[in-house]
């Protein structure tokens, strides 16, 4: 109960008191009213069939995701690029929506092979359950550390009924992340539970995650899956969108233009970015959510420094296009040395030049240059504006996006799981 009501402080922080019970009310219906259908009780029947002909249909395995990230969010990220490549590949994808966020409150086909379920249905779940049940197919529950619904009781309950559990251990568990005081006990549980089972798949996305791991129970059913980039959605520009009046009066003032896109929260380097300002050289540019208090009480208003607000990850690419330079401008800390940004594959996928800070997954990349400290990360910004129309660096861009396809992500967990269902 703490975690929630540390939670609801935050909220309360970020959105003012307007918006606060705007989301207060969305979350109790969503996690509270929601639970009991009418609409599922007084139809049954035709529930069971429905999913009957889903569980029907043809795929090597099933899988429940079960982290309620929603799938019809702002930040389209690893949750529904996983989820849709293993849909890819045979897989049937159940995967959990937010009621908050994706407005499902029952069940709604996707794509092919992946359909979003509202697990907090009672009735609808109960279903499922009981036709899974007959169901012969290898059966997994996948879901992210950050998940703090669900409890190792939960985890256990799907084992006894023949699932596998694929833990993905995909950030250094922190409060900040979690957006609380103090890191939810549920989080801490399942992490604890995974790393003394060694029948859990445990998939990382960063070398500091792996080292983790190792050091608590070895390689066995370890799974390396970094983050990674749909390569041919950044290929193609919405040609219909019309970027905003204000957008382009920024970028058309004559200096060199930096973007940014993503969360602004305590791990973005604020101090670094005003000394980028500071050059009069640049407009720093900034896409994404105020994800806690850190950038009204670190930047105000600061000369060169536009932040956009979000924008949808459909039309997003088109700002960054337009950009001279891309960048993650993030602080050295455990939770920085643990990432694998999205972001970085993202901008390969464009074709722009990227400078970041040191972080450790970054290090892996020969297209991404690397500023150590701020006089190196200014000059670094000097040489990736030399880069940007250079072909033979183009080329290198679009080989590591390639190379780091989200189809290649999901293969890397298919290829280990699929050898214990032989």
């Amino acid at each position: 109960m703490k975690e929630k009501i540390s939670k609801l402080v935050n909220v309360y922080k970020k959105y003012g008191f307007k918006d606060f019970c705007k989301k207060l009310y969305a979350y109790i219906k969503a996690n509270y009213l929601d639970k009991i259908s009418f609409k599922v009780l007084f139809n049954k029947k035709k529930y069971v069939q429905e999913i009957q002909k889903i569980l029907n249909g043809k795929y090597d395995r099933i899988i429940l995701w079960r982290s309620s990230f929603g799938y019809n969010v702002p930040l389209f990220q690893r949750p529904q690029h996983i989820a849709n490549n293993l849909s890819k590949n045979n897989c049937l994808v159940l995967y959990e929506v937010t009621t908050m966020t994706d407005k499902v409150k029952t069940l709604k086909k996707q794509s092919q092979n992946i359909y979003l379920f509202n697990f907090n249905n009672i009735l609808l779940n109960k279903i499922l359950m009981k036709e899974l049940e007959k169901n012969s197919k290898p059966k997994y529950i996948q879901l992210y550390s950050t998940d703090w619904k669900l409890t190792v009781q939960n985890i256990k309950d799907y084992i006894t009924k023949g699932f596998r559990f694929i833990y993905e251990y995909i950030d250094h568990l922190s409060p900040e992340l979690a957006g609380t005081k103090d890191l939810p006990q549920n989080i801490i549980d399942k992490y604890e539970y995974a790393m003394n089972n060694k029948e859990v798949y445990v998939v990382v996305t960063a070398d500091e995650l792996k080292k983790d791991v190792v050091s608590k129970r070895g390689e066995v059913n370890l799974i390396e899956s970094s983050n990674g980039v749909d390569y041919q959605f950044f290929k193609k520009m919405d040609s219909k969108y019309q970027v905003e009046e204000e957008f382009l009066n920024i970028i058309q003032n004559g200096k060199i233009n930096i973007c940014y896109y993503g969360a602004l929260a305590k791990w973005f380097d604020y101090d670094l970015v005003k000394s980028v300002a500071d050059t009069n050289k640049y407009n720093i540019i900034l896409f994404g959510i105020k994800y806690d208090e850190s950038y009204d009480e670190k930047m105000g208003e600061v000369p060169n420094v536009y932040f956009m607000g979000p924008r949808d990850y459909k039309v997003l690419k088109n700002y960054a296009s337009l950009c001279d330079i891309l960048t993650i401008p993030f602080v050295l800390n455990d939770i920085t040395k643990s990432t694998s940004p999205v972001k970085i594959f993202e901008y390969m996928a464009l074709h722009k030049p990227i400078v970041t800070t040191d972080m450790l997954e970054c290090r892996k990349y020969q297209s991404v240059m690397i500023g150590k400290g701020k006089k190196d990360f200014l000059k670094k910004l000097e040489e990736a504006y030399q880069k940007k129309d250079n072909k033979s660096y183009i080329q290198l861009l679009d080989k590591e996006a390639k190379e780091n396809d989200w189809s290649m992500k999901a293969e890397a967990i298919i290829n280990v799981i699929q050898k214990d269902e032989k």
